[in-house]
Formats: structure tokens, sequence, C-alpha cells
């Protein structure tokens, strides 16, 4: 952040309505209610398209993006979230974690980005909002890491990116041939969808 960039505010008081962007319907229900218990409203999108309808209607305070969204990417929400509302709180969450699609979201004007799962704890912290159960209950250490397979898919997946999808210009740049390449695209890992804490 520069100097003639005004910081972001931080929700206080009682917040208001955020949005939850993912494509797994029972990981959003389940972090809905879950700051529902905590007097925090948030709707859900399952898709791109849902969340810029939704967010036309009513822009809201915070919103929590999946990377991944069925064929799109939450990447593409940040920009239209942002001019929607200068002071929203855009978290990009994901099971895809990597130090590409951080920059890329950062970059874009998200606020935070966090690794699936998240806890609540951390969530909190990452939209602005002071919570006593989240004070009191520090975040843990995962006891396990992304498994090596997503991160490869998220490195090969910013790889397309980098190209324009070409496959074989995709392959020269991560070294490899353009058969295992494809292989490999052919056995997409799945992703973490728990959220600790709940």
């Amino acid at each position: 952040m520069n100097a003639s960039t005004p910081p972001r505010a931080v929700l206080s008081g009682t917040p208001g309505s955020g949005l939850i962007v993912d494509d797994d319907e029972t990981y959003a229900a389940t972090l809905q209610r879950s700051l529902a218990r905590r007097g925090i409203q948030a709707r859900t999108a399952g898709s791109v398209r849902q969340a810029l309808d939704l967010a036309l209607q009513q822009p809201p305070s915070f919103a929590l993006v999946d990377l991944k969204l069925g064929a799109d990417s939450g990447l593409q929400l940040i920009r239209p979230l942002r001019e929607l509302r200068a002071d929203m709180r855009i978290v990009l969450v994901t099971g895809y974690a990597s130090v590409a699609t951080a920059v890329d979201a950062i970059k874009r004007g998200a606020d935070d980005y966090l690794p699936k799962p998240a806890s609540v704890g951390a969530i909190l912290a990452a939209i602005g909002i002071d919570a006593p159960d989240a004070a009191a209950a520090p975040v843990q250490a995962p006891d396990t890491m992304m498994p090596l397979r997503r991160l490869e898919w998220e490195h090969i997946q910013q790889a397309l990116n980098d190209t324009g999808g070409n496959i074989s210009a995709t392959a020269r740049l991560l070294g490899m041939h353009r058969r295992s390449l494809q292989r490999k695209l052919g056995k997409r890992p799945g992703p973490e969808r728990s959220v600790v804490g709940l």
C-alpha cells in the first residue's frame, strides 16, 4: 500500500451482511450457520454470476470467495466486488492455496487470502471483525499440510493461465512432456472443503 492509497475500513460494531461464494453448497451453508451463531449474517452464492447478482442487489460489507467455482475462478470477482463497494473486505478462501494465486488475488484488490481449512477465528480476523470467542481461542496450526498433488495442480493451473491455456506452451514452461501434462490434467485432485472450529 502506498502513501496515496487510503486504508480500507475495518468492520466494527454490528457488521453488515456478507457474501459467501463457494460452489460447495454444504461448505457454504455450514460457514453461513457458523457466522450466524456469532451474529453475522451472510448470503451464499455458488457461481460468479449469482455472486454478482446478489452483490448488485445489496453490496456486502465482506465477501469470502472460493478460488475454484466450477469452470470459473473466484479471482474474476475481486475487481467487480471492489468497484461496488470500496470498503468491502474481500478474502479469497481456497483449498488450492499457492503463492502465485495469493499474489494475484492481492494485486486484484483482495484484502486477505486464507487456505482451507480455515478456522472461524481466522476468517473473522480476515474480515476485520473482533469476536470474543475468536480472541479466546487462538488459531491452531493444521495437523497436516496441503498434499503435494494439490500444490502441483495449482502450479499447473497458474502456468496454463500464463500461457493462455496453450498445453504445449504450458508443458514447455513447466519443463515436462506434453503427454505427461495431459495425464496430470486428467487427474484433478479433490479440494479440502472442511472448516475448522465451526
